[in-house]
């Protein structure tokens, strides 16, 4: 028995459309920087990705890491969408997997799309950094902007280095904060903001960077279409913390809720200028 020509019209259409829908389907794997519990991560950013579904009709899933370096390879080897990345984190990044870009640099609290490192002593040292040597340095992770490589760019601009001194990586930015206010290290390299924090506790800043880009969304642009690029980044940047959105954004992580602002991969000049040929070591050396 054939077929009329109706019904074979009507299956075409069918699947044609079916396949479409499925090609259309959009689905995005997004990997936190660990620095902060599970729990907490998703508190942070579930509230920013309920809103960018329902701007893009994209399904957003947290891929989760265990520390900087496998969120790069992640990305490399196509398994993560979108990260949320320092400034040399992407940087590395870039130099090995140019199919990244920044969507948007998100603001500090200040309202400016970007921050400084420091170096931080206990207020009772009084540490002269053009003469330390053979003294205990706290830092943070080795990908992160503020451990390693800020760090050594402040000792050199003071005519010395990191290898004249005994570091160790701490990971986290509050405990090289709390580790130097204990004086179980003499200085310790961290966000400022987050130093500040911790003046109470008898830490205090000695010396700080240049203005840095923010931290930003990055997006993998070999597995996430230009258009759906466009919507994400259009919703965000649209957003407006201090006006129609700042009921929206309260709801969402102190590291997000400030506002957007455009990106490009010139901001990022000023890091590129400070890594220079530099590699940064894994590992402490003591």
């Amino acid at each position: 028995m054939k077929a009329s020509p109706v019904l074979v019209l009507f299956l075409f259409f069918f699947l044609t459309n079916g396949l479409a829908n499925a090609e259309e389907s959009c689905n995005l794997r997004f990997a936190p920087l660990p620095m902060e519990s599970r729990e907490a991560i998703v508190k942070q950013f579930k509230p920013m990705f309920i809103y960018i579904q329902e701007k893009t009709g994209c399904k957003i899933e947290f891929e989760y890491s265990d520390d900087y370096v496998e969120i790069l390879n992640k990305m490399k080897s196509n398994s993560v969408d979108l990260a949320y990345l320092g400034p040399l984190p992407y940087v590395i990044l870039k130099k090995e997997y140019d199919d990244v870009s920044p969507v948007v640099l998100f603001k500090e609290s200040s309202g400016e799309p970007s921050y400084t490192c420091c170096v931080i002593d206990n207020a009772n040292s009084k540490t002269d950094l053009s003469t330390l040597k053979n003294s205990k340095v706290a830092l943070t992770q080795p990908l992160s902007t503020c451990g390693y490589l800020s760090t050594n760019g402040i000792m050199r601009d003071n005519g010395n280095s990191l290898s004249n001194n005994l570091y160790k990586y701490l990971d986290r930015h509050d405990d090289v904060a709390l580790a130097v206010a204990r004086g179980e290290y003499s200085v310790g390299g961290l966000k400022t903001a987050i130093a500040k924090k911790y003046t109470h506790l008898g830490v205090n800043i000695i010396a700080e960077t240049d203005k840095l880009p923010g931290f930003a969304l990055v997006v993998n642009s070999r597995t996430v279409s230009q258009e759906v690029i466009s919507k994400i980044h259009n919703a965000l940047i649209s957003l407006q913390p201090k006006g129609k959105d700042s009921e929206l954004l309260a709801s969402w992580g102190a590291n997000i809720k400030f506002g957007t602002s455009p990106a490009s991969d010139k901001d990022y000049d000023q890091v590129r200028k400070l890594l220079g040929n530099e590699s940064i070591p894994s590992t402490g050396n003591f």
